[in-house]
């Protein structure tokens, strides 16, 4: 119940929609059981069972303004002693046409209401898992599946809007007519109204059964459906490894297993919740027979003030209950599902951000110091092993080592995707910790080895977030060297570079990413590999286009190429967390043991 009501509370004030939705359903209700009830003013003058003595009483007796049947009865016995048999069925007709009129338009207005509801909640939902989603911390994608978070923002928030929100609609409305037909039923013979009621609790322990068996079931499908979300997301995402290794086979059989649990999961759920409509229909049919027998004794017996036409309505009236009550039975039922992926996308909102935001502004005018900083992903393995230096403003930091030493996590803590486990990183004498991290990253600009596009035009891709003039971005393109290249493509600026910018070189996709980090202009620049993917012409040209951006900016380089860094100010080199050495190129080459110097002489430098 408390995942039921967290999820309702997405749609804003239950009171807005609740006040409206439950006026408009008990109209609805109340005129849908008028419809049945004025069968027995319509039998009564059919078969001639009012005598004027009747009409007379009914006539004397004033009715409350909410007895919308008391009125009605005061017209009828009028019309009926001044016009005859003939206008009184007229009256009836009338009667029962404008009761069906207002039932179905407040019924339209109830849906209005609804459909409003869910789709207010659905689209709150969904924009709040996907901005949670987003501020999470970067070791959190890293774990997690992308086909699994992509199920929860669509798959389980689409089952949210079709079992919570329909269930919810369904046992108020359904509940508000169950209710009127219940008063109408005793209103006409209690004893019937009783025997009814004593297929409740039959009735009440199957469902509840089957609604335990039905929520094991629903949390096996939703999960069965992450994992075929999973399987497109990495065959998609990897079609070039799986057609080079021929495993298109292999992917669609893995496909083809998870597909078919998860079709055994919604058969198996799907019997189960099929299995409550017809077990309702059936109580309600044995039902009618009882009362059948039932009151048809009391009238035979005469053992009862119920007459022919006051039976005949109930009978009528009976057998619409059981359609409420299907419908209840059937949203609780369905409600399961919702609840399952309302479950799930809740524990994915209710992650902790863990990194948390500062209060500071950033204001960079002096240095960057590592202090003693030291880190890892799990406590059992250090990745970096008390770190420290400093990156004055205007010089440029490499950090150059082998593969797995740690460089690139020095520069992802300086962004802060991650928080140091202890010492610090500060920023003119400030814990970055302090600083808000839109303060923080507005201020640097990244540029990675493996350059992420993103499916839209070049123009898009190099503004990115931002907004600029064209003039803006074709100084950032030709700084970057990447203009002659775009104005070659078919729609120059405008051209779409594809999934993941698939339509571009590895050096244009590189060229167009330090476009980008041009137009933020930042005073601190980032290069984590950013040529060391790329070709030899095409590294050059990318490294004419850094040196370009690199100017007048403090910068800090992760580096395997040496000869992209030997004009840095200072060279360290990162062996297992460590810095083992540090100096210039020409100082590192002099140490004739040294870490560096050995690099050099693997690159002939």
């Amino acid at each position: 119940m408390k995942i039921y009501l967290r999820i309702l509370g997405f749609a804003g004030s239950l009171k807005n929609f609740l006040v409206p939705f439950a006026i408009f359903s008990l109209i609805a209700g109340v005129f849908g059981v008028l419809n049945l009830a004025l069968l027995k003013p319509l039998l009564d003058v059919l078969f001639e069972q009012v005598s004027p003595e009747k009409l007379q009483t009914i006539l004397a007796t004033e009715p409350k303004w909410y007895n919308i049947i008391g009125h009605f009865y005061k017209g009828f016995a009028q019309n009926a002693l001044e016009n005859g048999k003939l206008a009184t069925l007229k009256f009836v007709v009338f009667a029962v046409i404008l009761a069906s009129l207002i039932n179905n338009l407040a019924k339209y207005l109830s849906v209005r209401v609804l459909e409003k509801f869910k789709t207010n909640m659905i689209a709150n939902l969904r924009n709040r898992v996907f901005e949670h989603t987003m501020g999470l911390h970067l070791g959190f994608f890293t774990n997690e599946r992308k086909g699994e978070l992509m199920s929860r923002i669509t798959g389980d928030v689409q089952e949210v809007e079709n079992s919570i929100a329909s269930s919810f609609s369904a046992v108020i409305k359904e509940s508000i007519s169950l209710v009127s037909f219940i008063v109408a039923l005793v209103a006409i013979s209690w004893e019937l109204s009783l025997f009814a009621l004593l297929l409740v609790p039959v009735i009440s322990g199957f469902l509840a059964y089957m609604i335990k068996k039905l929520r094991t079931n629903a949390t096996d499908s939703q999960q069965r459906l992450s994992n075929i979300v999973t399987v497109m997301d990495e065959a998609f995402g990897s079609m070039r490894v799986v057609k080079a290794f021929r495993a298109e086979r292999f992917v669609s059989g893995k496909f083809a297993h998870e597909n078919d649990q998860y079709r055994k999961a919604v058969y198996g759920y799907s019997k189960k919740r099929e299995l409550a409509s017809p077990f309702s229909e059936f109580s309600g049919v044995t039902a009618v027979a009882g009362l059948l027998y039932f009151g048809g004794a009391l009238i035979l017996n005469q053992s009862s003030d119920l007459q022919a036409s006051d039976f005949i309505t109930f009978i009528a009236l009976f057998s619409q209950i059981t359609r409420p009550a299907k419908d209840i039975s059937n949203a609780f039922g369905q409600a399961q599902r919702g609840i399952v992926a309302g479950g799930r996308i809740l524990e994915l909102l209710d992650k902790d951000v863990e990194i948390p935001d500062g209060q500071m502004e950033m204001k960079f005018e002096k240095e960057i110091e590592f202090d003693h900083v030291n880190f890892s992903y799990t406590t059992d393995r250090p990745i970096l092993k008390d770190i420290s230096f400093t990156l004055n403003k205007g010089e440029t930091v490499a950090l150059v080592g082998a593969s797995g030493g740690g460089k690139s996590t020095i520069a992802d803590l300086l962004i802060r995707f991650y928080d140091v486990s202890s010492g610090k990183i500060k920023i003119d004498g400030v814990d970055i910790r302090d600083l808000s991290q839109s303060s923080l990253r507005s201020q640097m600009g990244v540029v990675t080895q493996e350059p992420m596009l993103f499916n839209d035009t070049i123009a898009n891709n190099i503004a990115f977030g931002r907004v600029v003039s064209e003039e803006e971005i074709i100084r950032a393109a030709k700084i970057a060297n990447a203009h002659d290249f775009i104005m070659a493509q078919p729609e120059g600026y405008q051209t779409s570079v594809g999934d993941r910018g698939s339509r571009l070189s590895g050096g244009q996709k590189q060229r167009i990413s330090i476009a980008r980090a041009i137009v933020q202009n930042p005073p601190i620049l980032i290069l984590d590999e950013a040529t060391s993917a790329l070709d030899t012409e095409s590294e050059k040209l990318v490294q004419e286009a850094l040196t370009e951006l690199m100017k007048n900016r403090t910068t800090l380089v992760v580096a395997h190429r040496l000869s992209t860094i030997q004009n840095a100010n200072k060279i360290l080199v990162i062996n297992e967390g460590k810095i083992v050495e540090a100096g210039t190129h020409e100082e590192l080459v002099a140490l004739n043991q040294g870490y560096y110097r050995k690099l050099a002489s693997l690159q002939e430098l």
